[in-house]
């Protein structure tokens, strides 16, 4: 260990985001990636599709927080549904 790391500490590595296994709806790949908060899950995801050639990402975070994050990951899901069926891909413009 150097010097400085014995003086300031050590750097250490950012926390990897967890793996999150996307769901299939009508061609696009929903990901569930509800963020802890004040003990508590916000419910956030992405949504992908594959468009000539380009994956293309629409990221959302919305304001509504829930206790579990099973439980915020099942509303992310059901408002991308609603959200895909609404919009087509309009949500990438």
């Amino acid at each position: 260990m150097g010097l400085f790391s014995r003086l300031f500490g050590s750097k250490q590595e950012p926390a990897k985001p967890k793996e999150v296994e996307p769901v299939e709806y009508k061609g696009y790949l929903i990901y569930q990636e509800s963020l802890p908060e004040s003990g508590q899950y916000r419910i956030a995801g992405r949504i992908t599709k594959e468009i000539d050639g380009e994956i293309k990402v629409h990221r959302f975070i919305r304001s509504d927080v829930l206790p579990s994050e099973s439980d915020a990951n099942e509303f992310m899901l059901k408002k991308a549904h609603m959200f895909i069926d609404q919009m087509g891909d309009n949500i990438f413009n």
